[in-house]
């Protein structure tokens, strides 16, 4: 039996590529549904049909956000009748982790919770470059908090969990078709490494120097680069961040090993210092449900989207190739 529809709820943000919305509903068996829905016009549907493509290599991994779709689905604008193209994705309550970040004094975050979290990145990483990818664009604005709550004998305490998000940048190691001279970037500016940006490498090092970065804004409440006006210059004349003072010896380690050329990666940092400890905190423990019941919750939830994400016309779907005859990606 087919549930209700889903609706729109609120607008959750905007990019170049298109924009994120809240949809809710409510399952058949009474369960509330929340689902992030990504849309794009026919402009921007490539990046689309590319991450779609990607995130079903990702099914399952825990670090990766879920799409509840193998494909793109195409609808009509009821309002000016252009076609639409959206894609299903798991909504984060607990929002990015830049709005995470500001909701705490001075925009600093715990360094227990620091810890915690480049954990969760390095295991998202290790499963991006394990696949022969790298994310090319990693920074607050595109990881998501996942909170959950547990109720132990009448006392509630909250835990959090990160995801890695918005993957339309996304390339194979080593290429470099997207590099030019003159817009020497793969991703946002000021989280790109030196050999990216000199020469276009697109390695793992990319992703590792964007982690260093989004741990110095973890810890400092401000961006990469906030010592100074920031200029591309800078990072091709082999200058970095700068690292406060202040921080504990174990985050400055973690964040120069971050910023040292090809001699890291993600798997081997998860045995670094800075991140081992105890695996049972509550902070980084899952809600208590096994992985039985969550596949199934998942199946039953990726079919309900099915059915019900797009309340406006529905129009056949073509495949990547029709709508972008001169592009190889498929969907």
């Amino acid at each position: 039996m087919a549930g209700p529809d889903l609706f729109f709820v609120k607008l959750l943000g905007k990019g170049s590529f298109g924009s994120v919305s809240l949809y809710q509903g409510v399952r058949y068996d009474g369960a509330m549904v929340s689902v992030a829905v990504k849309t794009s016009d026919s402009q921007h549907a490539e990046s689309l049909f590319r991450e779609v493509q990607i995130l079903s290599e990702f099914k399952g991994c825990p670090r990766i956000v879920q799409c509840y779709e193998t494909r793109v689905e195409a609808s009509l604008n009821r309002f000016n009748g252009s076609v639409e193209y959206k894609i299903p994705l798991e909504y984060a309550p607990g929002g990015s982790l830049m709005s995470f970040i500001k909701k705490f004094k001075d925009n600093k975050l715990p360094d227990p919770l620091i810890r915690d979290f480049t954990r969760m990145l390095l295991q998202g990483l290790a499963t991006i470059h394990a696949h022969g990818y790298v994310h090319c664009d990693l920074k607050p604005e595109n990881i998501l908090v996942f909170p959950s709550y547990i109720n132990n004998n009448g006392a509630w305490s909250s835990s959090f969990e990160l995801k890695i998000s918005d993957f339309g940048l996304l390339r194979r190691e080593g290429d470099s078709s997207w590099w030019e001279p003159n817009h020497p970037f793969a991703g946002t500016s000021i989280y790109m490494s030196p050999v990216s940006v000199s020469y276009g490498e697109t390695g793992k090092d990319l992703d590792l120097w964007s982690l260093g970065c989004c741990v110095l804004e973890m810890y400092t409440g401000e961006g990469p680069w906030c010592h100074k006006n920031y200029e591309v210059d800078d990072l091709m004349n082999g200058q970095e961040p700068l690292i406060p003072s202040y921080l504990p010896f174990e985050a400055k380690l973690f964040i120069m090993t971050c910023f040292a050329p090809r001699t890291k990666d993600a798997t081997r940092l998860l045995k670094h210092i800075f991140v081992r400890g105890d695996e049972g905190k509550m902070i980084t423990q899952p809600s208590p449900v096994s992985d039985n019941i969550k596949a199934e919750s998942a199946l039953h939830l990726a079919n309900f989207v099915r059915r019900n994400v797009s309340t406006t016309k529905t129009i056949r779907v073509l495949a990547a190739a029709q709508v972008m005859p001169n592009k190889t990606i498929m969907a």
